[in-house]
């Protein structure tokens, strides 16, 4: 095969990453990351409402930053040699658009509004609404939650849509339609202007947006009018027809070809989430969980559709056809704080660096900026080499890493984390431990949910950031789950999967396998579980599974409590 180029970009929760690559061989050319300025800055926020919001201007300043960069690394004549571009993003991360497809916040009326701006995924907002949702499809006689797991969340498309509607009647009243981030991008690339004209990928429609093509579509008006009768007619508004990212949603627009400087022939693959273009980049295997390890977990499975026709797997993000690998079931699991649980035990013990350094009247102020740059950089590392030595009990500390909610098994975005078991002699690392023991333990209860709904896991992949910077967490989830993790080559598996797709849109693979086989990195380390832990763990874990139970019993009755003052 001639040396021809594509480009993967991944959408993150923090930045925007491209990646350069020769599709016959994966070898990356060229890499860029942008990170959000308004995001950095928390702007549009509030974690005491559960409210995160990005702004479009993040993803599309981030989008140009970053292909231009690797075009500029790569060269002239590598870059007319670019063939296609395909995205990923993170998801449920929709956002009101207007009949033209564009974001309301790109509109200066709504420039500064966060009910304007993409919902990202980890805004739990919608909590009442997806608990409506969830007692509102009891009364059907067709179950339009069950290609999803039975259970809606607060973390996806229809709970946030009639969130936004119910609390901001101006975006209300300008809000054409309900778009995720990672249709949005291609739309962009490819110079749409016709909200109707949007082409949506299998996998946001199928894991978010209740689309199946069990029952031609979307749920009927009548599933969403007669909950909220704000929502009358959306559907018409929306889609029927999904498209997987092997496909093409058209060629580099005019404007975009002269903005980054590519031919108008570059052809713009369907978007799909990070996690599943990730799974593909990460070389995934039929049965084998492709775990996703960064802020949260994203935790996919593919298997042959005649081996899993008419299960339908409880508690999980959903199962559709195409979502991952054209022509296989693709399911979906997670943990909604995975990376998210170290970083605020970070922040709670960076906490007084930042608010008593800046005021110190020994060191200057630019000397205190820099220790604390310094300490915050080391504080994971350090504590993981300390937690790394202490020797673990049936009795020691305990944590739940329900911190942001609970995604899989059985979301509740309404539960809590907790630290159990302290006491005068523990410290900063013992609670640390605590803390990354739950990750995995977490991280058990969806394995052990799929070999008990009678999909079997036969191997786990790590993929991401924790998955290669932490020995110490892979090791411990091994220890944990009792099953070796091979860890991935690849650096950024979510946005080599995007190039993947983007080599198969264009044609250069006649499908996305070939296009792994070509361009996959492989794997350069495995976690084999340690035989003296492995019995340990599991007393340790039926103790988590115990907590668990606890508090959600608290959870109910403070609920029944509260129903009853009412």
């Amino acid at each position: 095969m001639n040396d021809q180029y594509v480009i993967g970009v991944d959408y993150g929760t923090d930045s925007v990453r491209s990646i350069l690559v020769n599709a016959a061989d994966g070898n990356e050319i060229a890499a860029a990351v942008f990170y959000y300025p308004r995001w950095k800055d928390g702007l549009f926020c509030n974690a005491s409402l559960n409210q995160f919001r990005q702004h479009p201007l993040d993803y599309v300043e981030g989008l140009e930053y970053t292909i231009k960069s690797c075009l500029l690394q790569a060269g002239p004549a590598i870059a007319a040699k670019v063939k296609a571009i395909s995205i990923d993003t993170t998801g449920s991360t929709p956002v009101a658009v207007d009949e033209t497809g564009t974001p309301l916040a790109l509109l200066p009326a709504f420039a500064n509004n966060p009910n304007a701006m993409f919902v990202l995924w980890k805004d739990h907002a919608s909590t009442a609404e997806a608990a409506e949702i969830n007692e509102h499809a009891k009364k059907f006689a067709i179950n339009y939650l069950q290609f999803v797991g039975g259970i809606y969340s607060s973390e996806w498309f229809w709970a946030k849509l009639m969130h936004i509607l119910r609390v901001d009647e101006q975006v209300r009243e300008a809000t054409y339609s309900w778009v995720e981030h990672c249709d949005w991008i291609p739309f962009l690339l490819a110079g749409g202007k016709d909200a109707k004209q949007l082409k949506r990928g299998v996998c946001s429609a199928g894991h978010k947006a209740l689309w199946s093509a069990e029952y031609n579509g979307l749920p009927p008006d009548e599933f969403f009018t007669s909950m909220e009768p704000l929502l009358k007619g959306f559907t018409e508004k929306l889609f029927t027809k999904t498209y997987t990212s092997a496909e093409s949603v058209g060629n580099l627009s005019e404007e975009w070809a002269l903005k980054l400087g590519l031919s108008i022939n570059v052809i713009i693959g369907v978007g799909a989430f990070d996690a599943h273009m990730g799974a593909v980049g990460g070389q995934i295997e039929a049965y084998h969980l492709s775990k996703v390890m960064g802020t949260s977990t994203c935790d996919m499975l593919v298997a042959p559709m005649e081996e899993v026709e008419g299960k339908l797997i409880k508690g999980i993000c959903g199962q559709v056809p195409g979502s991952v690998i054209p022509g296989m079931m693709g399911m979906e699991a997670g943990q909604s704080a995975f990376g998210d649980a170290y970083a605020w035990f970070k922040d709670v013990l960076a906490w007084p660096l930042h608010k008593l350094l800046p005021k110190s009247t020994i060191i200057d102020a630019d000397t205190a900026a820099k220790l604390i740059e310094e300490t915050t950089n080391n504080i994971i590392a350090e504590l993981s080499k300390e937690a790394n030595k202490i020797s673990v009990d049936e009795s020691s500390e305990l944590a739940l890493d329900w911190l942001n909610g609970r995604r899989t098994p059985d979301a509740d975005q309404l539960l809590k984390g907790a630290i159990a078991g302290l006491n005068l002699g523990t410290d900063a690392p013992r609670i640390f431990r605590a803390i990354a023991e739950a990750t995995c333990f977490g991280a058990k209860a969806i394995v052990d949910r799929f070999n008990d709904e009678g999909v079997p896991v036969k191997g786990l992949i790590g993929i991401g950031g924790v998955a290669k910077k932490s020995p110490f967490i892979m090791q411990m989830m091994a220890d944990v789950i009792g099953m070796p993790i091979r860890i991935h080559k690849s650096e950024q598996t979510c946005a080599l999967g995007a190039a993947m797709f983007a080599a198969t849109a264009a044609g250069i693979y006649s499908k996305v396998e070939e296009a792994m086989v070509a361009m996959g990195q492989g794997f350069d380390a495995t976690y084999t579980p340690n035989a003296s832990k492995v019995p340990i763990y599991k007393k340790r874990y039926n103790r988590y599974q115990q907590l668990g139970k606890f508090l959600e019993s608290e959870k109910t009755s403070v609920h029944i409590l509260e129903a009853a003052s009412l």
